[in-house]
């Protein structure tokens, strides 16, 4: 059996611009047969029609919009009964960058819907099959501001910290089985998501954005060295333990059933 045959179709989300048009690229090019899903139908076969061209693979196209709990659905239905699909890479995402006072119910509740739900709705849709055969690959774009807050994201970093807590949960779930779980966590990156969020790229500092190509091949560059958390743009990998570290030591002094002594009250 050849190599092509045995990787099966990798799954990619917000596959039609940015990280998702990227990654679909670069697992085209290893092999993988593909199945994208975007919103944008008119973009995502054009993505489509141009890996077929220059790769060779099968490519299939769902357009839906994750933020939509029918449209989710029928794309957790798909991935959940394809027992040809091994990777999935959960990178559709949204974003308003703005005080919390300042922020649309309706804009709320699109990174809800997109950053949240419909990211652990697919992880538990792919993850039973995944097991059950005991391989196959979960990839999770988060966010560095997924441990970090800025005044203006308060909702999208509560949203990426629900990715790494509920990542790095289903990594301890999946150890000791052939299943692979990587949580990427990109700092600021050139991709469109930045007009839409209403902070244009022009705003952000000199030298702090990272080209979409280099993010994805760090990334995948992470994922074949078995990292279980990726942060490409961060060179002090000892920087990722300490922090690791931290919030274990955290935990574990939290693990106490008396009051700590600066609450004591005296009468």
């Amino acid at each position: 059996m050849s190599e092509q045959a045995t990787l099966g179709t990798a799954v990619v989300t917000g596959a039609s611009a940015g990280l998702g048009k990227i990654y679909a690229d670069r697992l085209a090019r290893r092999g993988y047969d593909l199945l994208l899903v975007a919103r944008r139908g008119d973009r995502l076969d054009e993505v489509a029609a141009s890996l077929r061209a220059e790769h060779g693979v099968k490519v299939q196209t769902l357009v839906a919009d994750l933020g939509a709990a029918a449209d989710l659905e029928r794309v957790a239905q798909v991935v959940a009964t394809d027992p040809a699909i091994t990777l999935l890479v959960n990178n559709a995402g949204t974003s308003t960058l703005a005080p919390v006072a300042q922020t649309s119910n309706a804009q709320m509740q699109q990174m809800l819907d997109v950053n949240i739900v419909a990211l652990a709705r697919l992880s538990h849709a792919v993850l039973p099959a995944f097991k059950a055969r005991n391989r196959g690959t979960l990839v999770n774009i988060g966010s560095v501001l997924g441990f970090h807050t800025l005044p203006i994201s308060s909702i999208y970093s509560g949203t990426k910290a629900f990715v790494v807590a509920f990542t790095r949960g289903l990594q301890d779930e999946v150890g000791g089985t052939g299943v692979k779980v990587q949580l990427v966590l990109p700092a600021a990156t050139a991709t469109d998501i930045w007009e839409l969020s209403g902070v244009p790229m022009s705003n952000l500092a000199e030298g702090t954005i990272m080209a979409a190509e280099h993010c994805v091949d760090a990334a995948l560059a992470g994922l074949d060295l078995g990292e279980p958390i990726t942060l490409p743009s961060v060179n002090d990998a000892a920087l990722l333990a300490t922090f690791v570290d931290a919030g274990a030591k955290l935990f574990g002094a939290s693990q106490n059933g008396k009051p700590a002594a600066r609450y004591s009250v005296t009468s």
